[in-house]
């Protein structure tokens, strides 16, 4: 319980839109089995997401290179671990996901 309000309360802090809107995209990450590999402030198996958002501020087409990234897979841009597809997500819930990290 406290890692879910810690988690929040950095959201909201970040300025990540209400905190409903936080708990829905942390839902799901987890539905997904992203928190398997991934974390918002830690590297785990995969970045954290808020390297993957320092990584791409800025760049104007950031949502489509990780929406691809997330449905195509890929290796080499953070280490010799690859990401596997995941063709699976659907586009309106992959949009919410890359938003949200993009956001951190």
């Amino acid at each position: 319980m406290r890692g879910r309000i810690l988690f929040v309360t950095l959201l909201v802090a970040a300025g990540v839109g209400s905190m409903p809107t936080a708990q829905a995209n942390e839902t799901l990450l987890k539905k997904y089995n992203c928190t398997a590999c991934h974390a918002i402030d830690k590297k785990l198996v995969g970045p954290a997401y808020k390297d993957v958002a320092k990584k791409y501020k800025g760049e104007k087409d950031a949502a489509a290179k990780l929406t691809a990234k997330v449905k195509k897979g890929g290796s080499g841009v953070w280490g010799p671990i690859p990401m596997p597809p995941n063709p699976a997500v659907p586009d309106a819930d992959l949009k919410k996901m890359v938003d949200f990290i993009l956001a951190l």
